[in-house]
């Protein structure tokens, strides 16, 4: 165990590396997607059925096919067209487009969910149709988005780890490098296990947090200064904690 210990503290510099570019591919990945999502998700439920159609092919297209796939045809085929990516760029790219679709589809789902009398009373208010958008139906679907996004968020994480196949140093590269050092597959998997699950902890607290100010904004859920005002008990209970 001590010789394992040892071979982890002398890769570590590599591990930071490693665990830096994971971060990148998750972070860039998810605002990639993110954008897509809210693009094509709006235009899926557009009344306009060219619109409505070319977004439901694109959303198909990439949740139907593999996200390894993807990655090999924007880092290996690309090329032989003449167009070369960085291989940061395209991991970035690829994991955006495919989980982009499954995020469109949330989306969507969730504008179709608000409840057709916020747009009837938003209508009825002279409001455009950028502004019911952005000021009555996507405050009030951001709310439901955000569990369903937080469960995509992680399962992007996750992806990203395919990432070591167009020969990017990742998390999971290092793992493997580790592996090979010590020839203990438990010990380089369980430090892989263990890292990638303070990154995602981290991530899910971010998109709780963002929930929460989600609900406070809506007046749904505890405001900050009222779970201020509250005994420690009572802070637990609002934000849902078991002690």
């Amino acid at each position: 165990m001590d010789r394992n210990l040892d071979a982890f503290l002398d890769s570590w510099p590599g591990f930071q590396e490693g665990i830096l570019i994971t971060i990148y591919l998750t972070l860039g990945g998810a605002a990639l997607a993110f954008v897509m999502a809210l693009v094509l998700g709006v235009a899926a439920g557009s009344r306009f059925i060219v619109l409505r159609g070319i977004a439901r092919t694109i959303i198909e297209f990439f949740r139907g096919t593999s996200l390894l796939v993807q990655l090999f045809w924007l880092f290996f085929v690309l090329p032989l067209l003449g167009y070369e990516l960085d291989p940061l760029f395209c991991g970035i790219l690829a994991l955006g487009l495919n989980y982009g679709a499954y995020a469109a589809e949330v989306v969507r789902g969730a504008l179709a969910a608000v409840p057709a009398a916020q747009t009837e009373a938003a209508i009825a208010l002279n409001l455009s149709t950028w502004q019911r958008l952005y000021k009555v139906t996507f405050p009030q679907a951001w709310v439901q988005m955000i569990p369903p996004l937080n469960n995509l968020l992680i399962q992007l994480l996750k992806g990203s780890a395919l990432a070591s196949f167009i020969l990017l140093h990742d998390l999971t590269f290092q793992i493997g490098e580790l592996r090979k050092t010590t020839g203990d597959t438990l010990f380089a998997f369980g430090i892989g296990l263990i890292l990638y699950f303070v990154i995602a902890y981290v991530l899910t607290l971010f998109m709780n947090l963002l929930e929460f100010l989600a609900k406070a904004r809506l007046g749904t859920g505890p405001t900050l200064g009222g779970l201020l005002s509250l005994r420690p008990e009572r802070v637990d209970d609002a934000v849902g904690v078991d002690r």
